[in-house]
């Protein structure tokens, strides 16, 4: 799929729009003041494939953590601001590469200007954020309800805001529950403007429903050739936004890389805890740098033939498995060394 051109923004090291790959983001749930809490989940978070943190300031302690937090991390930090415009002037003085502010909750036109002065005297984007759950009345009024329109209108007069006041590193994120709102919204502004598109479903939910609504939502948007950079926002452990976020994008084929692990449905046929081994394969080869398809089958019958399309597979029986390798039956083991055995072969993978 072609890519829609936009403005070319950089955020710390990493730089977002032109050509430059999606990256994926996702956000910090510990409190921002525990710096060595945030700093190890941050950790954790850049091992599974985050290319971006974003950390709530929602006090004055949490905006003065940041330096302490920059200083042990390798990704772009991003403070989020609600409200308190004070706190986004000293998240920006402790060296948040980024701030997210909604320009209509921050208040006045003069504070809105305070924070855009301090961020154009550091050189950091902004990202100016605008949620369905936010919309402007006048704009509810006007368009008759929450719509995809009032949120593009909302999203480009904060805009509009920022640059007359002489300041154009943006980066732009509207964003719904509402999920073919939210498509309708992005094909909407990706035609208005040239600044990056950070793209999510808000409050998508928890893990069933919130992956369930964030993939077809990112999926369409991101099938037209709109969006810079990507997250899949769940209630629940950060790090499954990150595993999501990247099988959305090897599925519609925008990055490669990465072990890619597919498993049957279970029937009953199958003689092996295949729910839980499916989850322990992907979990064990989520450290391990290659560009292949592992297959977990249930039972021995179908699973060679059903492996046939995976580089590597597993099929478990009464007891025992198999490994197979493009098809072939590999080699039988022991049902317990069926995960050691695997690991083992993928470590020391070779064409």
């Amino acid at each position: 799929m072609e890519r829609k051109a936009t403005k070319e923004v950089k955020i710390g090291d990493r730089v977002i729009g032109g050509d430059h790959p999606i990256l994926i983001q996702s956000m910090t749930n510990t409190r921002t003041e525990d710096v060595s809490a945030t700093v190890a989940q941050i950790h954790s978070l850049a091992a599974a494939g985050c290319d971006i943190i974003r950390c709530a300031v929602p006090t004055m302690e949490a905006a003065e953590a940041l330096a302490q937090i920059k200083q042990q991390i390798s990704i772009p930090l991003v403070a989020d601001i609600h409200f308190d415009y004070k706190l986004a002037i000293a998240a920006i003085e402790h060296g948040a590469d980024k701030i997210r502010i909604n320009p209509g909750n921050i208040g006045s036109a003069e504070r809105v200007r305070a924070v855009v002065d301090a961020a154009k005297e550091r050189g950091i984007p902004i990202r100016v954020g605008v949620n369905s759950g936010s919309l402007e009345k006048d704009l509810v009024e006007r368009y008759h309800g929450v719509t995809a329109e009032g949120l593009v209108e909302s999203a480009l007069d904060k805009v509009h805001l920022i640059e007359d006041m002489g300041y154009d590193n943006l980066v732009i994120s509207i964003k719904s529950s509402d999920v073919m709102m939210c498509v309708k919204a992005h094909e909407l502004i990706s035609e208005q403007t040239l600044y990056p598109l950070h793209v999510g479903i808000t409050e998508a939910g928890t893990l069933i429903s919130g992956n369930i609504k964030s993939s077809i939502g990112l999926g369409l948007i991101l099938s037209r050739g709109i969006g810079d950079t990507i997250r899949v926002s769940l209630t629940g452990d950060p790090l499954e936004e990150i595993k999501s976020a990247k099988i959305i994008l090897r599925t519609l084929g925008i990055r490669t890389g990465g072990i890619e692990v597919v498993s049957c449905p279970t029937c009953g046929r199958t003689r092996i805890d295949l729910i839980s081994l499916a989850n322990q394969v992907e979990n064990m080869v989520a450290d391990i740098p290659l560009d292949l398809k592992v297959a977990v089958m249930g039972c021995v019958v179908n699973g060679p033939g059903e492996a046939k399309e995976a580089d590597i597979g597993i099929a478990g029986g009464i007891g025992e498995g198999l490994i197979i390798k493009r098809g072939e039956v590999y080699k039988k083991v022991p049902e317990d060394e069926l995960l050691p055995q695997l690991r083992e072969e993928l470590l020391n993978w070779s064409e």
